[in-house]
């Protein structure tokens, strides 16, 4: 009996070679698939990647889309979702089935929201259950000791905080799990657009502390996705 002849590689349409090479494979070689980094890019250019990523069915984020990016996306993905808030637009709008671990994401200040969410919706869509704890910042450590029932129910904790950038220190000496700490660029001009916080994280004394670059939300919802992921 013959074998069935294998499928023709995919050709990418001459528009989009003009743009980006997008790695399809990814899902299969690391577990997760590609995102797209939209800031810097044309609508244009972000609306012949969706077409691209339509075309084949593979699922994605768009990172640090403006409105006209998520515009462009949803010119050709219109059932994709866009959140203004944190700059995501994800396709196909249903995240994965929640399996693994509990990823705690907790932000020190409502002015860290925006991160804060990002780094949540990431870690949903790659499939985890996650829960935002808001405004639990050290200038009030009642706060983060209110929480702490949850924040030790967590496979990994989120902590995102700008100004002074102590949070994560102060969270990593409290639970067992692994923290993800990303500094912010809230804060007054000593802060450096976030610098201060990111040198504090770089030098927490608790041992179990990852830092991010700052703002990066993306990056700390990916990791906390892999750490957080079912063991099998």
């Amino acid at each position: 009996m013959s074998l069935p002849e294998p499928p023709a590689p995919w050709q990418p349409p001459a528009e989009l070679l003009q743009v980006a090479d997008l790695d399809f494979d990814r899902q299969v070689r690391r577990g997760y698939a590609e995102a797209v980094y939209c800031e810097g890019k044309t609508p244009e250019q972000v609306r012949v990647i969706a077409a691209a990523i339509g075309g084949r069915g593979a699922r994605t984020l768009f990172t640090r889309a403006s409105d006209g990016h998520a515009a462009a996306v949803l010119a050709e993905l219109p059932d994709a979702v866009h959140d203004p808030q944190t700059g995501l637009v994800w396709w196909p709008a249903t995240p994965l089935p929640p399996s693994g671990g509990l990823v705690v994401v907790a932000a020190a200040g409502t002015s860290d929201l925006p991160v804060a969410r990002e780094a949540q919706l990431v870690a949903e869509f790659l499939g985890r259950r996650t829960e935002l704890v808001t405004d639990v910042g050290v200038a009030g450590l009642h706060r983060i000791l209110r929480r702490l029932d949850l924040l030790r129910e967590a496979a990994v904790v989120v902590v995102v905080a700008g100004m002074d950038g102590a949070l994560p220190s102060v969270v990593a000496g409290l639970v067992s799990a692994p923290v993800v700490a990303v500094p912010t660029s809230v804060g007054y001009g000593a802060a450096f657009e976030g610098l201060a916080a990111l040198l504090t994280m770089l030098n927490a004394c608790a041992p179990g502390v990852a830092v991010v670059n700052i703002d990066n939300g993306y990056g700390a919802g990916h990791l906390a996705a892999q750490i957080a992921a079912p063991k099998d």
